[in-house]
């Protein structure tokens, strides 16, 4: 096993989970808000600075400007005079690429494609479903009502949309922008499994 697997994933499409599943089965580590952990130790800035960010678009000019008049450390100009947003991405980055670097592994959203572009031995994943079985996911998870699971369903992809479309020169959610899309609606969370576990194999053949 050498392939380190990228995810996508629409906001209560069950992509996380699947994740995991297929991590366990290769015994490789898996990744998600623990990134951020590691992002946090390795660069220097405190973890929930990084977690306001996560997956995040840039859109308080203010906190930018406060936050700015901080150094953390850093002497290169061109990095002071950096958006704390950019400076946080750029630490994402650096993490994923050392993660890669460790061996294969699955690594979930914050534009980790994007980041490891260059490899050839990367398959990038993005997992999608329908708005009933999301909206049911999303309630039972949150315990909230239809409407406000819609909501919420909403708001996160938009955020995850404009972070993915800001900082990479590709559209999140847009087939040509992965190797694979997948429904878990189609198949569910068992059986999406089973077909990212058999195009890895067939991938590395």
């Amino acid at each position: 096993m050498n392939t380190i697997i990228t995810i996508g994933r629409q906001f209560g499409s069950a992509g996380r989970e699947i994740g995991k599943l297929v991590a366990e089965h290769y015994s490789i580590p898996f990744y998600d808000k623990d990134l951020l952990t590691r992002a946090a130790k390795e660069s220097g800035f405190c973890e929930e600075m990084i977690e306001v960010h996560d997956e995040r678009p840039t859109n308080s000019f203010l906190y930018n400007l406060v936050m700015d008049t901080y150094s953390f450390g850093y002497n290169a100009s061109s990095f002071v005079d950096m958006p704390i947003s950019h400076k946080i991405f750029l630490a994402q980055f650096d993490t994923i690429k050392k993660i890669a670097d460790e061996g294969p592994c699955v690594i979930v959203g914050r534009c980790a494609d994007y980041a490891l572009l260059d490899r050839d031995n990367v398959i990038n994943l993005f997992i999608y479903a329908d708005i009933k079985s999301r909206t049911d996911r999303i309630m039972k998870r949150f315990d909230l009502n239809e409407q406000k699971a819609k909501d919420m369903i909403s708001k996160k992809d938009k955020q995850r949309q404009s972070y993915y479309n800001y900082y990479s020169s590709k559209k999140w959610g847009h087939a040509d922008s992965y190797d694979l899309c997948i429904n878990s609606s189609l198949l569910g969370i068992e059986g999406t499994k089973d077909l990212i576990i058999q195009t890895i194999d067939d991938f590395e053949k």
